[in-house]
Formats: C-alpha cells, structure tokens, sequence
C-alpha cells in the first residue's frame, strides 16, 4: 500500500485524500527541478567559472561554494548555452587552449566580449563535479547541419574519427554521455524567425543527424515548441514533424519545448520591479505564474492528436520571473533580485508540473545565477542563496517519486482584482521508492494564515518531519545579510488521533515529509 496504508479522511478544516490502492498519477521525473545555464550576464563568468587562477576557491575553474550549494539542492540537469545564445554559438570556438580561441561579440546579452574560456569541455567537467545530467543546445539558426552532426560525434563517439580524434587531441579520452539535445531554440524568434512548417522540415534534417553512437545511451532529443500560448506554432510544427514519418519515431522527437515567462506587467519594455511591487502586483504575478497550468493543458491537448500514448514528453525548459533589471545594473545582464514573491512562484510552478508529470518531462527554471529568478546571487568571493533556491532545496524530495492524488477542500480565490485570482493554497504530493509521501504546500495569502488539518485513517503518522520557508513578502537576501529567508526546521504541528493539524503562516510554503 502506498505510504504504509495510510489513507487520509475528512477533516474538520480542509481534506486531502492521497489514493493507497496503488493508483498513481505518473512518475516524476527529477528533471522538473532542472536549471538552465546561458552565456549571460554574470551567470558562466562569475557566476559558476572563475578560472584556475582565481583567488575564490575553485576546482578546475568552477567555484566550490557554488558546486556544493548546486549538490546539496540536488539538481539533477543543467541546460546549455543557451538560450538566444545557442543559436549564434559555434562550438568549435569553444575548444582547445584557451590563449587561442576565438572572442566574439555577445549580440544578444550586453553587447560584451565573449573569449570562450568555457565551452564543452568546461559545461561537462561542471555537471561531472555537480553530478548532473547533460541538456546541450544546438544551433539551428545561424549553424549548418555538418556543424551539429560533429559537435554530437565529438561530445559522444568513442571510436575512430575526426572528431573523437580532436577530442582526445584537447585532453578528454573518453567519450561524454549528452542525456538531451534540443535542436535549436526560440526559432520562432532570436533563434531564427522561422515559420512552424520552415522550422519543422529544418527540425527533421538537423535531427537526422543527432547519431546515437552509443545504443545504450540514446540522445532524448528536444523539438523547439511554442512561445507560451502560440497553439499555432505547435500544431504546424507537429503536423510537418508526423507527415509521413514512420509511427514508431514519433514525430522524430522525444520531446517539445515550451517557453513561458512570468511577468507583472505585460510590456516588455516595462515589466515590474523585482522589489518595489504592492499587494495587487503580488497576486497579478501569481496569477500570471499560475497560467502554466492553463498553458500546459493546452499544448498537451494538440500533442494528444499526434501522440496519443505520451511518447513525447513536454519540455518546460525556460519560465520563471522577469522583471525591469536592478537600478544601475547593464540591462542586457537581466540581473533581478529574488522575494519571497519569487519563492511562491516557484512553489506553486513545481507543484504544477508534478501534477502534469504525465506529459512534463523536464523543465528548466530561468536561470542558475544572477539571471534572471536565479537560485544563487554571487558578488566577488561572496554567494547567497535565493528565496526560490529553498524552494528547490524543499521540494527535491518530489524527484524520482510517484505522483498521487491530492486535493484541498474549501479553497478560496484570493486577490484584488477579479482577473488575478489565486487559489489561497496549492499543493502537491508525492510518494517515494520507501513509501515516504511528500507534500508541499503554498499559502499565497499575503497576510492571512490558514488552519490545516491532514487526517488518516489507517495508521499512526508518529514518523514526521517538516521545513517552511516564510517572511515578509518583500523580504529578500542580500550579501550583507545572506540568511535573512531561509528554510527552517517547522516543529508547529500536532499529532493527535491519526491526525496533523497546523497552522501555515500566510506567505509560507511548508514540505512535510510523513511516513
């Protein structure tokens, strides 16, 4: 029986049932807590590498405090290089000895001097350290298919050829093993302003030449979808992609992305501030993160037409929050703080793509550091951990686990302005390997606490542990104070006649862990 037996029943506040009958919703694939990792701003260079010569501590140019926040938050896939970036990079600038590699201009981020000091070889030693799979992003839009087609043969072939040659040449024997490859990136856009159809016919060649080398370890490789609703872009893509393809390659995709960002404000030369925002702003952001549901329903609506048995699997691999940058900042850095505004967005985000692990395979929030809703904010030798980087840290018991029902009664829309309403709590529940179920729980109310009540019928939940994460909602950690929201052991519950009752602080979210 899932999680020793134990069956939630009605209780005097709100009811959740968790079904024990070995009915489960879907697995959750621990790449929902991806991340993703752009040459942008300060998020490569000072952000994740320093270089060898570095005075902060480092291994192998990657920063040590940084690496070990990364394991312990335990994230399980990091995409790179980009992004817009993806589609202007050429990989085989980025390899070699570093005194002779090419510089460029980053045209989309800043306008600055890229050098290449971090490339391939860099991007695998950082996941080898962090322990991460690998999600590598082909160009497709100002790229040939000859360049992708020996990118993957010198990242994954361990035999004789050209490129495993060069390879071995630049200090690396050994073969790497690249778990997803998205061919090419926001084509629809910075990646090319391509239509779906021009796109779909471009994706089926460039595919083509995305070789396993290795059959035992196949490349999952990622079709560019949709712009959030752009429901168009979608269908056509797959239409091109199904027109007379065999019906075991699926469309020649194992999965299709989605890109959705969350902002305040819908111009996007004027999106909100990350800190000055009032309470309507507060639920017109959550309201806005909470269209994912919306939007995910709807592409996996088209999807269902040409893949009816969920062999693609949707790829959430950019969304998040974007605000105006931080005053005094380079707006082409994309530098914003992170509230606990910010820690609820992802809250309820994790807890939407657990409830879509059916068809959401892997999602990768925007970005890793100082981009963006980073999860780590660096400054010299100095790093702190964000809001939504506890969130991460709370919610990773939900990786590898299974899905179960779940449902609060008695919910109540909340906000000022009827056409943000949010829910005044979201959850998520989960059961692992052991028979340990995971909930996670958002109180969205800015100033109001909620009565909760978790009931069993069928054992003892003698076995408890729980973490919150909660504060002012304008509260943020900064390098002079680095701690000021951070997770903590949550002891303010009861256990009494098979029951936890509690109360959750408004602006909060709380992990119980019940076995």
């Amino acid at each position: 029986m899932v999680g020793n037996g134990c069956l939630p029943q009605k209780g005097s506040i709100w009811q959740r049932f968790i079904l024990t009958k070995r009915t489960k919703k879907g697995h959750i694939n621990p790449e929902l807590y991806g991340n993703f990792s752009e040459h942008l701003g300060r998020c490569i260079y000072e952000g994740l590498y320093v270089g060898e010569d570095s005075e902060i501590p480092n291994t192998k140019g990657m920063r040590n405090d940084v690496v070990a926040a990364l394991k312990e938050m335990k994230l399980p896939v990091l995409r790179w290089p980009g992004g817009c970036f993806a589609d202007e990079y050429h990989w085989k600038d980025g390899i070699g000895p570093k005194e002779n590699r090419k510089k460029m201009i980053n045209t989309h981020w800043g306008g600055v001097t890229e050098d290449n000091s971090f490339g391939t070889h860099e991007f695998f030693e950082l996941c080898e350290q962090i322990g991460c799979k690998t999600y590598i992003n082909g160009n497709v839009g100002s790229g040939t298919v000859q360049e992708m087609s020996e990118w993957v043969e010198y990242m994954t072939f361990d035999g004789v050829s050209p490129m495993a040659d060069l390879r071995r040449k630049n200090g690396r024997e050994k073969a790497w093993k690249v778990d997803y490859f998205g061919v090419g990136n926001e084509n629809w856009g910075c990646g090319g302003n391509m239509t779906p159809s021009y796109y779909g016919n471009l994706y089926r060649r460039y595919q083509t030449y995305v070789r396993n080398y290795d059959s035992k370890q196949p490349i999952f490789k990622v079709c560019c979808g949709p712009n959030a609703g752009d429901t168009y872009w979608t269908e056509n893509v797959l239409k091109t992609c199904f027109e007379n393809a065999p019906e075991w390659m699926h469309g020649f995709m194992d999965g299709l992305s989605l890109h959705y960002y969350t902002l305040p404000e819908d111009d996007w030369s004027h999106k909100g501030s990350a800190l000055d925002f009032d309470d309507a702003a507060w639920y017109k952001t959550l309201a806005k993160a909470f269209k994912l549901d919306e939007l995910i329903h709807k592409h996996s609506t088209i999807m269902d037409k040409y893949d009816p048995e969920k062999k693609i699997g949707l790829i959430c691999d950019e969304w998040g929050t974007w605000y105006d940058v931080e005053p005094g900042t380079n707006p082409g850095f994309l530098y914003q703080q992170s509230t606990m505004r910010d820690a609820l967005v992802a809250g309820l985000s994790l807890n939407i793509f657990n409830k879509h692990c059916d068809r959401v395979k892997m999602a990768n929030i925007a970005q890793l550091i100082n981009v963006l809703q980073a999860v780590i904010l660096t400054e010299g030798p100095k790093m702190l951990r964000t809001p939504t980087y506890h969130v991460f840290h709370m919610y990773k018991y939900h990786q590898d686990a299974d899905l179960v029902e779940s449902y609060i009664d008695g919910v109540e829309q909340i906000g000022e302005d009827e056409k943000f309403k949010v829910p005044n709590l979201q959850e998520s529940a989960s059961v692992d390997k052991d028979g340990v179920v995971t909930i996670t729980l958002n109180n969205l109310s800015i100033d109001k606490a909620e009565e909760v009540e978790i009931a069993f019928a069928e054992c003892d939940p003698k076995h408890v542990t729980a973490a919150i994460l909660t504060n002012d909602m304008h509260a943020y950690n900064t390098f002079e104070d680095p701690d000021k929201v951070h997770e903590e052991v949550f002891t303010e519950y009861k256990i009494a006649d098979g029951r936890i009752t509690f109360t959750m602080p408004a602006c909060s979210v709380v992990m119980f862990r019940i076995k």
